[in-house]
């Protein structure tokens, strides 16, 4: 087995350099640059890290740290001139001017005077932008290693920045410039069920109309210090009559859109799908999660995970149609559905790749319209374009999937929640193919996730507006 080469990083000693000598850097400062100086140094200073902030201030957007910059010259001090061994004594710099994310920054550090007593060394250290405008100068004095060092260069470790409140305010600016729709919460009698719909109101989504024991409610709100001012209250004895209450209002069309509060998913679904009092259409009624992965580059759809326990073959369709228009809605205008099982060929041992073959060419004779389907696609050559290519699998779908449809609701809730525990995902979650949008989550789930349900509500109440006045 062949060994990997080592890299090294060696000193030049005191009595190697002369006055005049210099060494460079070029870095380029990238959004993760700023994220992780921030993490580090607790400087939250909205300059860097508040876009909206950033845009009224002088610079007239995000900048990176001015100390960022400073740490390029003690990155070339300690390893590379003099290097190994060196001792920082003292650092004076001016800043110029700001460095914005793609900037460029070439840095020089020249030794300008050695003293012999002391070892020390005084070195000119300046930052030019890929301009060649001055952005950073001043002086280091350090005490050089007189001893001959060479060491292998240690590997650092991949830092992956999970930014989980950008990753919700991507969600939540899908509906930028939307006014807000009413949605009626039943029974959130909880602090986190009470505390989503709130918050999606003071985020300008969703006008809340809380359905449950008015007193059990304010008790909730008082004990928490939540506001109900301008909030509406309809009063209900229990958990059952508020899913009803709640579902009458949406079929009167009093609200645009359903909120599960703290109530068990039966309750409310109950009385969806009733077929005298209920919201049914002729499409399956199918829920969704949308998933913002660190790891992932878009928004991950991820069907059905909540309400159709061994979906047939026809109510796939009626799922994965879905799911498309729900992707459409958010801007994909041909989203990418890969429809997953435990292998990528098709074997009559596996019901889940016969579905796979099955919907793939029901989409061919356009009985599923506005997706790119293919499948049987694994977990991995879905989201994964190494693990497609390494397997052979050519395909406009695999490694870069929109849209996840797995073969039951048992595989589905673990990806979902798989992700959101172990990836740190940002999820929201809806139910489709009703009248309305059903905003349903996790009784476990945060108040966040629950805004960001509302958000995709919202998105989707006003496309129906929008298709309605079409028609």
């Amino acid at each position: 087995m062949q060994r990997a080469i080592h890299q090294y990083i060696e000193n030049r000693t005191f009595d190697e350099i002369a006055v005049g000598d210099q060494a460079q850097l070029i870095r380029t400062l990238k959004p993760n640059d700023i994220h992780l100086f921030a993490a580090m140094s607790g400087d939250v200073n909205p300059t860097h890290v508040d876009p909206e902030f950033a845009r009224s201030s002088q610079f007239r957007e995000v900048v990176g740290h001015s100390m960022w910059g400073s740490t390029l010259f003690s990155s070339i001090l300690g390893t590379e001139f003099p290097g190994p061994g060196t001792v920082y004594i003292a650092q004076s710099l001016k800043f110029w001017r700001p460095v914005s994310v793609g900037d460029t920054l070439t840095v020089t550090v020249t030794c300008r005077e050695k003293y012999e007593h002391n070892y020390h060394l005084v070195l000119e250290c300046v930052a030019n932008n890929q301009d060649g405008l001055k952005v950073i100068d001043g002086t280091a004095e350090v005490q050089a290693p007189t001893e001959k060092i060479r060491r292998a260069r240690v590997n650092l470790p991949e830092i992956t920045v999970s930014d989980k409140e950008l990753r919700y305010q991507h969600l939540i600016s899908l509906t930028a410039g939307l006014e807000p729709v009413r949605i009626a919460v039943a029974h959130p009698c909880d602090t986190e069920s009470l505390a989503g719909p709130l918050q999606a109101a003071e985020e300008g989504l969703v006008v809340p109309v809380l359905v449950g024991p008015e007193a059990k409610i304010r008790a909730v709100a008082e004990a928490e210090g939540f506001s109900l001012d301008g909030i509406e209250i309809v009063d209900a004895p229990h958990s059952h009559a508020a899913a009803d209450i709640a579902v009458a209002m949406a079929r009167r069309g009093d609200v645009e859109a359903l909120m599960k509060g703290s109530l068990h998913t039966d309750e409310l679904m109950s009385a969806v799908v009733n077929k005298q009092t209920g919201l049914r259409t002729e499409r399956r009624i199918s829920h969704v999660f949308i998933a913002e992965v660190p790891t992932y580059p878009h928004p991950l759809l991820i069907t059905d995970a909540a309400i159709n326990i061994e979906p047939t073959l026809a109510e796939k369709a009626d799922i994965i149609q879905n799911a498309i228009e729900v992707a459409q809605m958010m801007g994909m205008p041909s989203p990418k559905v890969a429809i997953l099982s435990a292998v990528e060929t098709v074997t009559p041992k596996l019901r889940s790749t016969i579905d796979a073959a099955a919907l793939c060419k029901m989409a061919d004779r356009g009985q599923i319209k506005g997706g790119i389907l293919d499948g049987p696609l694994a977990f991995d050559n879905a989201i994964s374009l190494v693990a497609a290519k390494t397997k052979g699998i050519v395909s406009a779908v695999a490694g870069n999937a929109d849209i996840l449809i797995v073969p039951d609701l048992e595989s589905g809730n673990m990806v979902a929640k798989q992700l959101e525990y172990l990836a740190d995902a940002v999820l929201a979650g809806v139910v489709l193919g009703a009248r309305v949008p059903i905003v349903l989550t996790s009784r476990a789930d945060t108040a966040e996730a629950r805004a960001a349900s509302c958000a995709i509500a919202q998105l989707i109440a006003h496309c129906r507006r929008s298709k309605a006045l079409d028609l």
